[in-house]
């Protein structure tokens, strides 16, 4: 009877612990959300296409639409709810609040930290763990601004982690036989599902479903290392219960069940703009992605997949001089004020401590794994914390990697996929130096720095006002402000 109270004591301790981080991401996130009555960025695109939904207005979207129908349906309902009235716009062609094209990614974006810790804990089974994972990611600063704006990244990175999520739930509760049973297979097309949401959204979605994919077949490795046949009931040994999944429903939930969300979700926009067709519209997509325009393009802040480990070259949102944040701000407003006016600047930026340790974190992981492959096969044993270390090897380099053969201009957003598993990494790395007493003081000053860190550049996250001092002080390197007076939105 103690030990019941003492797990149900636990558990109701991380489920408050959880629920604060939820609170915490959802006050940053909705506080002063129609700050900047503008487009700020990508929004020229997304706001703008979303309207063209509503409107039933003809156009050219080079990315899947998923994003912008969750956009369009946020502002249908935003528009209804009693918030951000008198700070409106007319920029998409209809006047709006510009609270009504931001909030649903808000909303959508406060739930990052809560799937991370999800994640981390079907990975690990371990409840420290995905506490620190939920915190370090609300301390995030890059995800905090893709939430507050109506972009699509956010969406891109929550539907892959639930497919993830999903997976990994399927392959730990599983009585699985030959076919397995209902409740079985609702997870695994659950997650099949969600893989489709996000590859909908843009089509590097599609790395989270291949991180998994290589997450099957890495567990089958390990299962070939250790050389056992693995037991038919579900059991505490992750990779094992992987190896447990029948292939048919694994080649539904994987590939039949993604396809046809993917397609089905192109429907109402082909319907609104005829002329093309499924195949041919992917096409087109496809030549513009590697036409000139897109290529060719010289931008303020496009980087190199490599610079983003270091964060070299973020990306300026916004930045306007002495003006009044909720005022209409024209797109072309320009940047000249009396001398001691206040700066309004948005970088989509991390969080410089924890995106530096979380490198380093990684980087530990993948080192350590090196060191550990000839002895495991050797000894024909892989450790429970190897194949933790594994699967975070696989989740960063299957949503990093691409992007080095991609020639098309990138930017440091397009890390957000991969930095997750930096992040888990860096949790991973706190979590085990808790459990050794003279390690403890490196996860309390650790997290310490990252506090610290998210406070310090919290500013040019929520586009606070700062005197030219106090924005240079914020400003290490100068990459990090180049361009900063002329930035524009990216191709879309």
């Amino acid at each position: 009877m103690h030990r019941s109270l003492d797990r149900t004591f636990k558990k109701s301790h991380f489920t408050a612990i959880l629920l604060v981080i939820f609170a915490l991401s959802l006050v940053l996130r909705f506080w002063g959300l129609e700050r900047f009555n503008t487009f700020v960025f990508d929004e020229i695109y997304y706001a703008d296409f979303a309207e063209n939904y509503l409107s039933r207005t003809p156009f050219f979207n080079a990315h899947p639409p998923l994003s912008q129908y969750l956009i369009a349906i946020g502002i249908a309902i935003g528009e209804k709810l009693p918030f951000g009235t008198g700070v409106v716009n007319d920029l998409t062609g209809t006047v709006l609040k510009t609270w009504s094209y931001r909030w649903l990614n808000a909303l959508t974006g406060s739930f990052i930290p809560l799937v991370v810790a999800g994640l981390a804990y079907q990975l690990t089974k371990r409840d420290r763990l995905a506490l620190i994972a939920g915190l370090l990611s609300a301390l995030d600063g890059l995800f905090l601004v893709e939430s507050r704006y109506a972009l699509n990244n956010i969406y891109l990175v929550l539907f892959g982690l639930l497919g993830q999520v999903c997976f990994l739930v399927a392959a730990r509760r599983g009585s699985w036989g030959r076919l397995g049973n209902l409740g079985d297979w609702s997870w695994l097309l659950l997650s099949g599902f969600f893989f489709g949401c996000s590859t909908s959204i843009k089509w590097n979605g599609l790395w989270f479903l291949i991180a998994t994919l290589g997450l099957y077949l890495a567990a089958w490795a390990v299962r070939w290392i250790r050389g056992i046949e693995p037991v038919d009931r579900a059991s505490d040994d992750l990779a094992e219960n992987i190896t447990r999944l029948p292939i048919v429903p694994l080649i539904v939930s994987a590939a039949i069940v993604p396809f046809l969300t993917y397609y089905i979700l192109w429907i109402p926009h082909i319907q609104q703009n005829p002329k093309l067709q499924f195949w041919p519209l992917q096409w087109e997509i496809y030549n513009y992605h590697k036409g000139a325009s897109v290529i060719g393009a010289v931008h303020p802040y496009c980087s190199k997949w490599w610079t983003w480990l270091v964060m070299l070259i973020p990306v300026a949102y916004f930045y306007k001089i002495g003006i009044n944040p909720t005022e209409f701000i024209p797109l072309k407003a320009t940047n000249t004020a009396l001398p001691g006016a206040s700066i309004y600047a948005v970088h989509a930026m991390g969080n410089p401590f924890l995106w530096w340790l979380s490198t380093g974190a990684i980087a530990l992981v993948l080192i350590t794994l090196c060191t550990r492959v000839i002895p495991a096969i050797k000894a024909r044993q892989v450790s429970n914390d190897s194949w933790i270390l594994l699967t975070l090897a696989i989740g960063y380099g299957s949503n990093l990697l691409p992007w080095a053969k991609i020639s098309r201009c990138a930017f440091l957003y397009h890390y957000m996929g991969a930095s997750v598993f930096a992040t888990l990494s860096l949790a991973y790395c706190f979590d085990r130096a808790l459990s050794k007493p003279n390690l403890r003081g490196f996860t309390i000053w650790g997290l310490f720095l990252v506090a610290i860190g998210f406070v310090w550049w919290m500013p040019v996250f929520l586009g606070l006002p700062l005197d030219a001092p106090g924005y240079q002080s914020r400003m290490w390197f100068r990459s990090w402000i180049e361009g900063a007076n002329a930035f524009k939105p990216s191709s879309p």
